[in-house]
């Protein structure tokens, strides 16, 4: 069983990722920031946890308003660094659990939260900010991260008891996850802080030390306040605390405080708070090793459910038929389709199915009818011509079972 052995609160400023990458360690400013987060680094050295799993935010690097999610869980087996207008910082690759990862979405969906789910996107700050602090990287990330974006950049955001929830139901997920792992949950973001407006700069410590007393000892208290109560309290921008409360919602109430350091130089009060669990034991829970909606669905003869490890295994065959909504994409492919599946990384198994236009192949090995369709119409066939070619019967013969055989 999987196992939460504690959880860690950090601030995400994008400076603390700049001061690192200028080696700013020892430079009297930044020595009480990087300072402060030895112990939290001493204390993942010591328990050695399989997996982070990380709230935090996208600062517009990866997500934009034609689309910014309220949850989003990230599915990939690796995630690379946003560049966020300054170029890529020289950082590696993280790699991702896709495993666990898709057991968590299965799972706060069933318990009725409805996250949305993501893959080939980057990481801005928000994740890479504090993590080198917290994690050795040179030869490579000594774990897995598991990202689990929330917005607090767009109202109406989750309210701090949705995100409180959701953090019980990433600890019932985890707690249900039939493998050995250890695991650490981290909430980025604060303190207080204003970045907008004529009221930036704004900060106050005494509400500071506050909520650093109350997510602690009485974090129902902070689940209770309303975005406002926050933003008065603390700044605008203070207001993604909240992600802190996700974190503190997935340990129990059976915690001590091992770590605590703030510091407030400039426009944000930076902190890092470690949490410990003190029964560390794995919990007697029932593992869950399917999505319960599922169960059965093997039985149903010349079905295939696309389910999230399908879409991470199949993602770049389904991109590639996604692909043919654009004019070049469909030029590419009319001038030279053996190039244009090279060119999309498509393995010798997929560029023969491309090229057999083997529909039933293609279903079962993993490509989703809506991205398949437009393959279809590129190559000249209707869906009523592919729907006959996969129950292997010729055109006529399919009509034939349809109640209005010319409704073609």
């Amino acid at each position: 069983m999987a196992t939460i052995i504690g959880g860690i609160g950090a601030s995400h400023v994008p400076t603390i990722g700049v001061a690192y990458d200028k080696n700013k360690q020892e430079n009297p400013a930044w020595a009480p920031l990087f300072k402060g987060f030895e112990p939290a680094f001493n204390w993942l050295q010591e328990k050695k946890p399989d997996v982070l799993v990380f709230f935090y935010n996208d600062h517009l690097n990866a997500f934009f308003y034609d689309l910014y999610p309220t949850f989003a869980l990230g599915v990939a087996p690796s995630y690379d660094v946003a560049d966020e207008g300054a170029g890529r910082r020289p950082l590696p690759t993280l790699p991702g659990h896709p495993g666990l990862a898709r057991h968590i979405a299965e799972s706060v969906i069933n318990d009725e939260f409805d996250i949305s789910v993501f893959q080939d996107r980057p990481l801005d700050h928000g994740v890479f900010s504090p993590l080198p602090l917290l994690w050795p990287h040179k030869d490579g990330w000594p774990g897995a991260v598991i990202p689990i974006e929330v917005n607090v950049v767009q109202y109406p955001l989750p309210t701090a008891m949705r995100c409180y929830r959701l953090g019980q139901a990433l600890r019932r997920a985890i707690e249900s996850y039939p493998e050995d792992l250890t695991v650490a949950v981290v909430g980025t973001g604060g303190l207080s802080h204003q970045i907008h407006g004529e009221r930036t700069g704004y900060n106050d410590t005494e509400w500071d030390m506050r909520f650093i007393d109350l997510i602690e000892k009485d974090p129902m208290t902070l689940a209770k306040m309303k975005h406002v109560d926050y933003i008065r309290l603390g700044g605008a921008e203070s207001v993604e605390v909240i992600m802190w409360l996700a974190m503190r919602g997935a340990l129990s109430d059976d915690i001590k405080k091992v770590h605590q350091n703030y510091y407030l130089a400039t426009t944000t009060a930076m902190t890092v708070l470690v949490f410990e669990e003190n029964d560390q034991a794995p919990k007697k829970v029932e593992s869950v090793s399917q999505n319960p909606q599922l169960v059965g669905v093997e039985d149903i003869a010349g079905t295939y459910a696309f389910d999230i490890k399908t879409g991470t295994k199949c993602i770049r065959l389904n991109r590639f038929f996604w692909n043919m909504r654009t004019p070049v994409s469909r030029a590419e492919f009319e001038r030279d389709e053996a190039a244009a599946c090279r060119n999309a990384g498509l393995t010798d198994q997929e560029t023969a199915l491309v090229r057999d236009r083997n529909w039933l192949g293609l279903i079962q090995y993993g490509a989703n009818f809506f991205v398949l369709e437009k393959f279809a119409r590129l190559v000249g066939e209707t869906n009523l011509e592919v729907y006959a070619s996969m129950r292997g019967e010729t055109f006529d013969e399919f009509l034939a079972t349809r109640q209005v055989p010319d409704a073609r």
